[in-house]
């Protein structure tokens, strides 16, 4: 455990900065997944309003720093080929 008090606050700013970053992560994948289970039951409706909204959410979480940039790339773009793939 940390003896400075300046290493204590840190190590509580760290407990809550997880907890919140695990809601917003959750909230992604959550999303993420009622975008797929659209693109797989080929609603197409329901995909092309829940994409934007999964691909702004991605890009928070990017700029954020919760996930990497390359990453939150590779998702909303597969996510957006897969879309587009539905007829």
């Amino acid at each position: 455990m940390a003896n400075h008090k300046s290493a204590k606050k840190r190590a509580r700013q760290a407990v809550k900065r997880t907890l919140v970053n695990k809601v917003k992560v959750s909230r992604v994948r959550t999303m993420i997944k009622n975008l797929r289970n659209a693109i797989s039951d080929n609603n197409k409706e329901k995909a092309l309003e829940l994409a934007p909204k999964a691909q702004s959410l991605i890009s928070k979480l990017a700029k954020s720093g919760v996930i990497k940039k390359e990453n939150a790339a590779r998702k909303t773009s597969r996510l957006a080929t897969q879309v587009a793939n539905l007829k």
